[in-house]
């Protein structure tokens, strides 16, 4: 990949995709990308390591929505994870719930572990501790001032495209990705066969980079929601969950 500016795979395999909104999920090789063409239709896939390499691949794009908690509270729990609870339930595992700032401060999983209990009463998982680096990455991109970040979670997304309806599958499943391609087709974002390098990444990962793309568009439209309404504050930029 180096520092193609020109990356995102087409299915034509040629030039760039210059589209208006990205959607991008973390994945086990960094962060995988779908950007979508003016019309909100598929307009191309890529990957890198970095988050901040990635978004120097698209400085056209008008929204960029992240699959990753975006701002970070000096105490107590976000009112967007609780929010996103309800909009997936029964589903409860596929939304955790992000504690304050000082957790993800700390330098190995015992020390956050430690920290969360002293500023909530609970202790973290392992599973939530993964996301520590990635997390971190993502949020010193939007604090750095690439304020074309937003919030996302595909699974809220999902819901919103099937009229309030969380998807009954897991994303892991054979039947759970194919009713979420199904659900992107309904809105004109056909993925091809072919996606090139971003062709490696496990299909859910792309399903869900794709399902923040279509928030993107609907947050560049004006016409997205956003969980609380309004959002929260943290060092003056918004916490919430767009769709």
């Amino acid at each position: 990949m180096g520092s193609r500016r020109d990356a995102f795979h087409t299915p034509s395999a040629s030039g760039c995709a210059e589209s208006p909104v990205v959607g991008v999920d973390a994945c086990r090789t960094g962060w995988v990308a779908v950007a979508l063409d003016e019309e909100g239709r598929f307009a191309g896939a890529d990957t890198a390591g970095g988050l901040g390499e990635l978004l120097g691949r698209i400085p056209d794009a008008a929204v960029v929505a992240v699959d990753m908690p975006l701002g970070l509270l000096a105490e107590g729990w976000r009112e967007a994870d609780g929010l996103a609870v309800a909009k997936v339930a029964p589903h409860r595992s596929r939304v955790f719930s992000v504690p304050p700032r000082g957790v993800w401060e700390a330098d190995d999983y015992a020390g956050a572990n430690i920290r969360c209990r002293e500023l909530t009463g609970q202790g973290l998982s392992r599973q939530s501790w993964g996301l520590a680096a990635k997390l971190r990455e993502a949020n010193a991109c939007r604090d750095g001032g690439d304020h074309r970040l937003y919030e996302v979670h595909p699974e809220v997304s999902f819901a919103a495209i099937d009229e309030g309806r969380p998807v009954a599958w897991s994303k892991k499943s054979w039947n759970g990705q194919a009713v979420r391609r199904r659900l992107l087709e309904g809105q004109g974002i056909v993925l091809p066969d072919d996606l090139g390098p971003a062709g490696r990444v496990p299909p859910d990962d792309v399903l869900d980079a794709a399902a923040a793309a279509w928030s993107a568009r609907r947050i560049a439209l004006g016409t997205a929601r956003s969980l609380p309404d309004p959002p929260q504050k943290a060092a003056g930029l918004p916490v919430a969950i767009w769709y």
